[in-house]
């Protein structure tokens, strides 16, 4: 019988991370281990909750014990896990946690690396990645870059809302003019008509060049997504559009790529389906993340032969990170090991 326990983390963050609907200076996360009574092995798993979704630190706890209490720890096979956790259906965050810890104790129990052990290619020994420049007014933009840096990153994330976009861009064109941006807004546009009437203004910026604009709409726009789809000049990329029931069929008439984040796939296996989808009906992939320690973006790093963007700075925004599973180089991460090697 397999020991589980979980863990909360209280992380401090770096800076106040503001998105279109929420701002915080901490998060707190979850731990989970899965070890056999010997000791042989253990796993290592993150959950990260979501706010959108309606998850919440006290939520996956109170949902971890009721798993515990149904049998979690009699889950001996991969496939009775996944069995288990589709009857019980806990939030996403927790369902990756628990899943991944189990897969990364499986590839030590085997003697694979995590990715050969879920039959893809090993990462990249230096994988590039986008870093966020969250939501702020745009005379602090320039002693943020200066303090933090981010103009060594191959892309930059700006967050955005339908209010300050055009003003917060044009400072980051100003200071950075032909650094490749990724938009998001995070849903915060209410339709086609708002969005195309701020993007006229954003295209006409000196130095803006745009690498793809991410879920500006609400998940339920899907009418105004298709009628925007080919006209903005540049990919438009689905995040909170895609869940568990998407029809990849209609998510290909609205748009160009997907962004798949494994805390809302909730587990490598959903994730791995929606990168294979997202691909077989011709859209580009992209890996994305929550606010992670590095334990969450090493697990992310697993799947990402199967991406071409990856934007998995979620642990450098976190201060004091403190498992030191991913290095970063001038933009680039270095995953460190086969397996999660932590000391909490």
């Amino acid at each position: 019988m397999l020991t589980w326990s979980l863990t909360p983390l209280v992380l401090p963050l770096r800076y106040t991370w503001k998105i279109a609907r929420n701002a915080s200076i901490s998060k707190t996360n979850l731990l989970l281990k899965v070890q056999d009574p010997a000791g042989q092995a253990t796993g290592w798993g993150e959950a990260a909750p979501n706010v959108r979704y309606g998850e919440t630190p006290e939520g996956l706890q109170q949902e971890f014990a009721q798993l515990q209490t149904a049998g979690l720890g009699q889950c001996a096979t991969l496939e009775e896990l996944t069995s288990f956790l589709g009857a019980h259906a806990p939030a996403h965050a927790l369902r990756f946690a628990l899943e991944s810890a189990f897969v990364h104790r499986a590839a030590v129990l085997a003697g694979q690396p995590v990715a050969e052990w879920l039959g893809l290619a090993a990462p990249a020994p230096a994988v590039g990645t986008a870093v966020t420049l969250p939501i702020m007014e745009p005379g602090a933009v320039a002693e943020f870059l200066r303090v933090q840096g981010y103009q060594r990153f191959p892309m930059l994330k700006v967050k955005v809302n339908r209010e300050g976009a055009v003003d917060l861009l044009r400072e980051v064109t100003r200071l950075l003019p032909n650094h490749l941006l990724i938009i998001d807004g995070n849903e915060a546009w209410t339709d086609a008509d708002s969005l195309r009437q701020s993007w006229e203004q954003i295209q006409a910026l000196p130095g803006l060049r745009v690498r793809l604009l991410e879920q500006p709409l609400p998940a339920a726009c899907a009418a105004d997504y298709r009628a925007l789809k080919g006209q903005l000049g540049c990919p438009i990329f689905a995040d909170e559009s895609v869940t568990d029931e998407a029809d990849f069929t209609e998510i290909a008439r609205q748009f160009d790529g997907v962004n798949m984040k494994l805390m809302k796939a909730g587990g490598y296996l959903n994730g791995l389906r929606i990168l294979r989808e997202t691909r077989a009906h011709g859209l580009q992939t992209m890996l994305g993340c929550m606010v992670e320690t590095s334990l969450g973006i090493w697990s992310a790093l697993q799947v990402s032969s199967l991406t071409e963007v990856c934007d998995l700075d979620g642990f450098l925004v976190v201060q004091d990170e403190p498992f030191g599973m991913v290095g970063e180089e001038q933009g680039h991460l270095l995953p460190h090991g086969n397996w999660p090697a932590i000391t909490p």
